[in-house]
């Protein structure tokens, strides 16, 4: 009886560590919406890649947390509307500016990623999911957008 209560609590902190990621990419899905629309047909492609793959983890994230029996979360919460707040503003400041935002929250969801990467409270598959495959894919976007923003600097002054 212990031990199921034992499990059930670090069933309970895995999800949580879950979908607090889960939240992470929701919000990066609505932000990269969100600037790819402003920009429309003059958006990098670029954009749309990690916008993607955003998607695939945000739908991985679920999965996970449902076969945990877990409830996903289904929006982006506080941090979510914090990043558009910041993401519509640097918009209005142009290319550079959005860029730059873009690439203050790859680099936010990436540390979030280490971090958890080093938490113990993960089951065995929950922590194989992160580090063998979410946590390559932030990475990827992570530098996807600071190579944009490099990119960006050189052109514009």
């Amino acid at each position: 009886m212990e031990s199921q209560v034992i499990l059930k609590a670090e069933t309970e902190r895995a999800v949580d560590h879950l979908n607090a990621l889960l939240r992470g990419e929701l919000s990066a899905v609505e932000t990269f919406q969100h600037v790819i629309s402003k920009f429309g047909s003059e958006a990098p492609f670029e954009l749309g890649d990690c916008l993607r793959s955003h998607q695939v983890r945000v739908e991985k994230l679920t999965v996970r947390i449902t076969d945990l029996g877990g409830q996903p979360a289904d929006s982006s919460g506080l941090w979510g509307s914090i990043a558009r707040l910041f993401e519509g503003s640097a918009a209005l400041f142009g290319r550079k500016s959005a860029l730059s935002a873009l690439e203050e929250g790859e680099d936010h969801g990436l540390a979030k990623y280490r971090k958890l990467v080093n938490d113990l409270d993960l089951d065995a598959s929950s922590r194989r999911l992160v580090e063998m495959e979410l946590q390559p894919e932030q990475r990827k976007t992570h530098d996807t957008i600071r190579d944009l923003c490099k990119a960006c600097r050189e052109v514009t002054p």
